[in-house]
């Protein structure tokens, strides 16, 4: 067993920035912070490479004088806490003082500043965690940190960086976070050279908003009023549930001026919706919460975006009441007086528009609602289940095609019933588009495919992680007939559609794709042509909507391909229960 030893000073630091600095946007979110907290007025940022050679942050703040920034650079060094006792009422966004000694332990570190009363400043250089040189110099008030080579000293940690792409598309997420964070500030943001983001500083967090989040989907917002409750108050926008996404990357909620995120307040925002969305799906909303600073400790986390709330079901309450009331005022300004009933009593409006009923667009919840749940015991299970289907691998030949079948009909616009000659067969018409959608993609490469150019191109507004996603796999996308397009600032361009592809919603398609490949993991890399193959085939199926004609076209159409008893992920398209099986149910053997 080694002797225990102490950890030399530099290597206590790389360990702790092993924690605190995953990547070069942990880097600029710590180094932002640091500005807020010094009063910044005015940041800007610039990087190159994705910020593995060049991040440079420059700020208005109040600067410090040469003994302070010298004791910046050592371990636990800060101004915010005195006591034990001031973690219980943290309210900057600092305050372990590990950002700038970790950040400079893997970089090439070159910090000055400067306090306003000063006639001079003071430029600090460090290496790996050595100070190399320290010296007055001339600059404006403020601080400017730059770091160069950042991971130079750590191959591994390095080698595990994205393409500079996908790096500079987090930086930009967590500029735009802090951005909606602090509507006062003014942010600039350079890359490469070029000006991506200038965002002057408001007075209104919906301005702020709406610089960032695009003109059309703006239009949409609904406000949340502030609400209070006992020890906090929240306020916000929502986008209506037509908007809802899978995952939570479209929740942007700040505490204090701190970019959270926290469970309990994703529950409060589906809550509010009161069952107006559908399962798996969450709901844009950006929310700005003010909270007593000794009802939440914010010290739970390395990087400080979870917390841990002393009365979360308080605050999951408030925010859901705080949601539904805004949809009920939206519901009350969409709806003409005439046609509403307005109870003198308790003050609700009801709608005398009937509510249409749309056709499902997802297997999982294809009229499931309108059926009986039978609710049977363990022992009667065996008994009580249906008939265990038969996947048809080799029955009937390929060959005998559809013609091996005789339609019946369709089974709650979902599932057709079919009779073949052993027996009954259920047909999935939405899992048999999705293979011919499929092989008609993979024969793209080779043969080319027929797309349908727009008239006029439809613009959806993405985050800066989803856009890189798109583009990395561009090509692949246009090989698939989807031409799609980078239209600046956080915007997609959809220029072409598949011929053969009949959809009810573009954006929502495109949308439902870019969520695939995020959860897939794929968002920063390449994408292999025939995964995507299945991402665009397995949309076109659940977009499409079933009838007799269609079905049964489709299930001519099956035929035709390579693979028809299957659809692009292994599901089967047709399934039978055989007649001997039928028998035996009923008794007959």
């Amino acid at each position: 067993m080694p002797r225990i030893h102490v950890l030399p000073e530099i290597l206590a630091s790389q360990v702790a920035a092993g924690e605190v600095v995953e990547r070069p946007s942990s880097v600029v979110k710590e180094l932002m912070e640091n500005s807020l907290d010094a009063g910044a007025r005015e940041i800007l940022i610039e990087i190159e490479r994705g910020g593995t050679a060049l991040i440079r942050i420059t700020d208005d703040g109040c600067g410090m004088e040469r003994d302070d920034a010298l004791l910046s650079l050592e371990r636990h060094a800060t101004s915010k806490l005195r006591s034990s006792s001031d973690l219980n009422n943290i309210l900057t966004l600092g305050f372990r003082g590990e950002a700038l000694p970790s950040i400079a332990s893997v970089s090439r570190f070159r910090l000055i500043t400067r306090e306003r009363e000063s006639l001079d400043g003071t430029e600090i250089q460090v290496s790996g965690g050595k100070i190399m040189d320290v010296r007055a110099a001339g600059c404006a008030p403020g601080t400017m940190i730059e770091i160069k080579q950042l991971f130079y000293n750590i191959p591994a940690r390095r080698k595990f960086l994205k393409a500079d792409s996908t790096e500079a598309s987090h930086v930009e997420h967590e500029i735009r976070l802090h951005a909606l964070a602090a509507p006062t500030v003014r942010f600039r943001y350079r890359r490469d050279g070029s000006e991506v983001l200038e965002l002057p500083a408001v007075s209104r967090k919906n301005d702020r908003l709406r610089h960032l989040l695009g003109v059309e989907s703006a239009g949409e917002l609904i406000e949340i009023p502030q609400h209070h409750g006992n020890g906090f108050s929240v306020e916000g926008f929502l986008l209506p549930a037509s908007h809802a996404r899978k995952g939570r990357k479209h929740q942007c909620v700040f505490l204090n001026g701190r970019p959270i995120e926290d469970i309990a307040i994703a529950r409060g925002l589906n809550e509010g919706f009161r069952g107006g969305l559908m399962e798996g799906l969450h709901p844009a909303a950006w929310l700005w919460i003010d909270m007593e600073a000794n009802l939440v400790d914010v010290n739970v986390h390395p990087a400080k975006r979870e917390v841990r709330f002393h009365r979360s079901h308080e605050l999951r309450e408030g925010i859901s009441s705080a949601v539904a009331l805004a949809l009920l005022k939206q519901q009350r300004r969409a709806v003409p007086q005439s046609q509403q009933s307005i109870s003198a009593a308790t003050g609700e409006v009801r709608s005398m528009v009937p509510r249409p009923i749309e056709a499902p667009s997802s297997p999982n919840i294809a009229m499931a609602h309108d059926l009986p749940i039978p609710h049977w015991t363990s022992h009667e299970v065996q008994e009580q289940m249906p008939l265990a289907p038969e996947p048809l691998e080799s029955k009937p030949k390929a060959t005998q095609g559809a013609a091996a079948f005789r339609w019946i009909g369709l089974l709650h616009q979902r599932f057709a019933i079919l009779e073949s000659h052993d027996g009954l067969v259920l047909f999935d018409p939405r899992a048999a588009r999705e293979r011919i959608v499929y092989e008609q993609l993979l024969q793209a490469p080779q043969r080319g495919i027929a797309s349908q150019g727009l008239l006029v191109p439809l613009l959806i507004e993405l985050d800066p992680r989803e856009v890189d996603a798109v583009m990395r796999n561009q090509d692949r996308f246009t090989t698939a007939g989807l031409e799609l397009g980078d239209f600046g600032g956080g915007t997609l361009q959809i220029r072409s559609l598949p011929a053969f592809l009949h959809l009810t919603d573009p954006r929502e398609f495109v949308h439902d794709v870019i969520d695939d490949l995020i959860a897939g993991g794929t968002a920063g890399s390449a994408l292999a042509y025939d995964k995507l193959a299945r991402l665009l085939a397995k949309r076109a199926g659940l977009q499409e909507i079933i009838t007799d004609a269609s079905a049964q076209k489709w299930l001519e159409e099956l035929f035709t391909c390579d693979l028809p008893y299957c659809a692009a992920d292994g599901r089967p398209t047709l399934t039978e229960f055989s007649l001997r099986e039928l028998d035996r149910r009923f008794g007959y053997r």
